[in-house]
């Protein structure tokens, strides 16, 4: 039987996820191999009648044998820190000078919190990772461009099925490893504005550098 270790030795972990470098949010892998992201909404299958499910699963299928290239679905579900809910409640609250309001306020106040006591307040989030590796080491732009082809056939699925779709910025993939690696300090310390910056120039400008080398290269 295999037991997971915790590595001895001292990585970085942006090393153990094998990122060079993001850039206008393509993620820049090892091996010439590039990652976009689109976070797509969700659609209520099971409310559906038998015909337009039969409809959505013959259009899904349609979508898949028009893409030509594989793709990963990823459903991240995360628990919803309810503590500044509740403060912005709590302040309506306060604020407000109407007995009936304030008595629909308590009382809501109230359920939240017997709710939040006994269950966790999750929200899902669902993604499609659409992947480019270049026949051979390419210009970051042309990268872009072919990305973009893929992202645009993807987008244009997922609208016939009635789901929309916007791809991730730099930041936002940053963030969402974030909540990957450190699911715990995510919820307690979400990353802020400057913090995102600072990962912003550790990471996206050392991608363009990385781009820019590599331009040079094939020149």
């Amino acid at each position: 039987m295999f037991a997971l270790q915790k590595s001895k030795s001292k990585t970085s972990a942006r090393n153990q996820i094998a990122i060079k470098g993001v850039r206008d949010g393509i993620l820049m892998l090892p091996s010439n191999e590039y990652r976009a992201v689109l976070q797509v909404s969700s659609l209520n299958f099971e409310l559906r009648s038998e015909e337009e499910q039969d409809a959505i699963i013959d259009t899904y299928e349609s979508f898949l044998n028009s893409v030509g290239s594989s793709l990963q679905i990823l459903v991240r579900t995360r628990e919803i820190d309810m503590d500044k809910y509740l403060e912005d409640l709590k302040e309506r609250l306060d604020g407000e000078a109407e007995p009936i309001y304030r008595a629909q306020l308590q009382n809501y106040d109230e359920f939240i919190r017997t709710l939040i006591t006994s269950n966790k307040i999750l929200t899902r989030h669902f993604y499609i990772v659409v992947p480019y590796h270049p026949p051979s080491k390419a210009d970051f732009e042309l990268v872009k461009e072919q990305l973009s082809i893929k992202l645009d056939i993807v987008a244009k699925g997922m609208k016939r099925l009635g789901m929309s779709t916007e791809q991730l910025t730099s930041l936002e993939v940053l963030d969402l490893f974030y909540s990957f690696y450190s699911p715990t300090q995510a919820k307690i310390q979400p990353l802020t504005e400057q913090a995102l910056q600072l990962i912003h120039t550790a990471l996206v400008e050392k991608g363009e550098t990385y781009a820019q080398q590599t331009a040079r290269t094939n020149q």
